[in-house]
Formats: structure tokens, C-alpha cells, sequence
């Protein structure tokens, strides 16, 4: 039954694509078929137009490559980590931050069963906790495409969080439709994969090593991200855009009701955070949007679809490795008959990442308008450099 839904709600157009995947999945061989371009017959005559309003300029002698092709040129990736640091800039290598989770998921020696790992460090604030001499600094996490959550996560938590969450996690190559994982404990301190989190963390500190089981995974409040390249020691261009760009987002993002600031958890909305280097800084500026399951434009069977491929691929033994539908902690619903009665929440994971590039501020408006909210793009041929959409089945690698 799982594979008969995933067949029928899996691709929808895109046009022909080639260079097949596990789960389905295949590469959109062009710029313009890994996601709707936006048509003026349909979006208006604005969609041709940047911003006239904006008054936000880079510097004059902003220089980058306006030639080369972009397009599929990006490594795959299957999950993403984002490391709190409430910093903008960062060392050249983020993993020579001395004593941070970037540093322990280099040399922790454990690495993600499921595929490449990205991982960026962000300026989300860290926790307000005084951290006393010698002991282990705490901060967030943020996995993707899952929207999970992690608190006062330390360094030697990262091979459990990576054991016992991320290679459980759903992938960018994951179906929308997909079975539990099965439940699975914290690795025991006497395990041999445990051994190396001590060891690691004995390295650095001379106190025991922490109980795993203190991971629990929260869900991520916002409906979309933006993040922006704001390496200035990699790229001085970083530096400058970033913050440019975060104030014309947020102009736009605020009449909307969408803005969240770093400290702002209200659920839903836009929160816009920086990144270390991506890559491709000659093709400044790169910004990354993911957008999740129910988003306009996102490619999703109903919550009932969703339920019986669920228990179907649970009847089958089915098992994908990937995390649980979880969007809230219950639902309510009237059925046809106007009854009220329990329903399972909808996936409320990454159904999309648009990785942009050559991004100036006059392009916010439009992102914001049909990009963010409406799951299209207006520029593909000039800015899109990779991505994915879970729903079509498609990626850009």
C-alpha cells in the first residue's frame, strides 16, 4: 500500500527527469524543472519586476561570477545540522572552534549512516546559562529536514545525537510518505559506540560523560527559513550581503505577519538566521530556504493518505530510517458528519530547499512573495544552484 501511495503522490510534472535515486527519487536535469517558475499570465506582471521600493544597495564595487552556470553543480546532502553560536563570523574552519559541537562532530569519530551531513554554524543565541570553568558549553540544535530541535546540547552528546537521532532522521531523499523508525534507547555507557563519546569528551574535560538520554528533540516553531551566507573571514562579500539582506527580508516579512527575530518562538512565520561558508562565494549571495510540509505549492498526499501509508508500511515492516510525522501533540478534526474525533497530525517536515545564489536586495520582495509563500521561483535560470522537493521526488544532485 506505501509503495502504491508513493507512486501515486511522488512525481507530479517537473518534465523529464534522468540520473534516478534510491526511493524514487531523480535529478531535474534543468533549472527550471526542480520548481515552478512563476508566469506572468498567472502571478501578474510584478513577478517580472524587482522591488522598486527597496533602498538598500551593495557597495559599488560589488563584483561576482554573472556567467557561469550554477545549476547542479552542488554535492548532495541528506541532512543538515545547524549549531548555535550567536556569532556572525567564525573562524575560517567552523571545526577549529575550540570546545563547540561544529569541533566534536569532526573528531567525535562517528559519522551519519544516512549520507552526508551539512553542517553550518549559525548566529542563533545560545542558552543563558553560566557555564563554569572547565565544564562543557551547551547550546541548540536544529536538524533538517526533520525541524527538530535540541537543547543544551554539549559536545560529547554529539555522537548520541548522531547515533540515536540524525541517522534515524528523514533524509532530503526521504518519501513525504514513510514509516516510524523503530524506537530506539540511548546507547549505553558501556557500548563500544558510547566508549568514543568519553573518550572524546575526556579529551577536553576531566568530568563523566553525560546521559544521552537527556536529547529530546522539540519541534522547530517556524513554517520557513532563510539562511544567509555571512562568513566574512571566508568572503568579505558574506559579510556585507548578509546583513543587507536580512533588512530588506525582514521589511517585507513584517507586514505579513511572518517576521521572527532570534529570540521569537511564536509558532509559524519566517526566521532568518546566518550561516558559516556554503560554498560559492564567487556566486554571492547564497541563500538557503527550506519550507515545510503544507506550505503553498508543497506536493502532499491529505492527512488521511498520510495515515494509511503509515500503517501500511508498519503492517509491511517497512522502514525507511526516517522520524515520525510530528506536527503538534494532537489534532482534532470534524469528520464528514460534523463529529469531532482524533486525527494523526500532518508531516510538518521539509518538503523543499531552494538554495539560491546571486541574491541582491531588490530580489527580496519577490522571494519573499512567491518563493516563501508561494513555492516558486522567479529567477531559476540566474539563481538556483541546487535543492530539493520531497514531494515531486526530485533533487538537483
Amino acid at each position: 500500500m506505501a509503495a502504491a501511495l508513493k507512486n501515486l503522490w511522488g512525481k507530479v510534472g517537473g518534465g523529464a527527469a534522468s540520473s534516478q535515486h534510491p526511493n524514487g527519487f531523480a535529478k531535474a536535469p534543468a533549472s527550471d524543472q526542480l520548481f515552478p517558475k512563476t508566469n506572468p499570465a498567472v502571478d501578474g506582471e510584478e513577478c517580472l519586476r524587482d522591488c522598486e521600493s527597496c533602498t538598500i544597495k551593495y557597495p559599488r564595487k560589488w563584483s561576482i561570477d554573472e556567467n557561469e552556470d550554477m545549476y547542479g553543480h552542488v554535492k548532495g546532502w541528506s541532512t543538515h545540522m545547524v549549531v548555535a553560536t550567536g556569532k556572525t563570523d567564525w573562524v575560517r574552519d567552523v571545526a577549529d572552534e575550540k570546545g563547540s559541537i561544529m569541533e566534536a562532530v569532526d573528531k567525535c569519530g562517528v559519522k551519519p549512516s544516512n549520507g552526508k551531513m551539512m553542517l553550518s554554524a549559525s548566529d542563533m543565541p545560545v542558552p543563558n546559562e553560566h557555564t563554569s570553568p572547565g565544564t562543557e558549553t551547551a547550546t541548540t540544535v536544529l536538524l533538517l529536514p526533520s525541524f527538530q530541535i535540541f537543547d543544551n546540547v554539549t559536545p560529547s552528546l554529539v555522537p548520541a545525537l548522531i547515533q540515536n537521532y540524525v541517522n534515524l532522521s528523514p533524509t532530503n531523499m526521504t518519501p513525504l510518505i514513510h514509516s516510524d523508525p523503530p524506537q530506539q534507547r540511548p546507547a549505553s555507557s558501556h557500548s563500544g559506540k558510547s566508549h568514543k563519546s568519553h573518550k572524546f569528551h575526556h579529551h577536553h574535560n576531566s568530568h563523566p560523560a553525560p546521559d544521552p538520554s537527556t536529547l529530546i528533540p522539540r519541534d522547530c516553531p517556524h513554517d520557513y527559513l532563510i539562511m544567509l551566507c555571512s562568513h566574512k573571514t571566508r568572503d568579505a562579500r558574506c559579510g556585507q550581503s548578509a546583513p543587507l539582506l536580512r533588512r530588506e527580508f525582514e521589511r517585507h516579512l513584517r507586514p505579513l505577519g511572518l517576521y521572527r527575530d532570534l529570540h521569537d518562538e511564536r509558532p509559524g512565520g519566517c526566521a532568518i538566521y546566518f550561516i558559516n561558508h556554503v560554498g560559492g562565494h564567487k556566486f554571492a549571495a547564497n541563500v538557503l530556504i527550506y519550507r515545510r510540509v503544507g506550505s503553498a505549492g508543497t506536493v502532499a498526499p491529505p492527512v488521511v493518505e498520510q495515515e494509511k501509508a503509515v500503517n501500511g508500511a508498519s503492517r509491511e515492516g517497512e522502514q525507511n530510517g526516517s522520524a515520525a510525522a510530528h506536527a503538534g501533540e494532537e489534532a482534532v478534526e470534524e469528520n464528514g458528519n460534523g463529529e469531532k474525533g482524533p486525527s494523526k497530525p500532518p508531516i510538518r517536515e521539509a518538503a523543499q530547499c531552494m538554495w539560491l545564489a546571486r541574491v541582491r536586495p531588490e530580489d527580496c520582495e519577490n522571494i519573499v512573495k512567491y518563493t516563501i509563500l508561494q513555492g516558486k521561483l522567479v529567477k531559476p535560470e540566474r539563481q538556483l544552484r541546487a535543492g530539493f522537493d520531497r514531494g515531486r521526488q526530485l533533487v538537483s544532485w
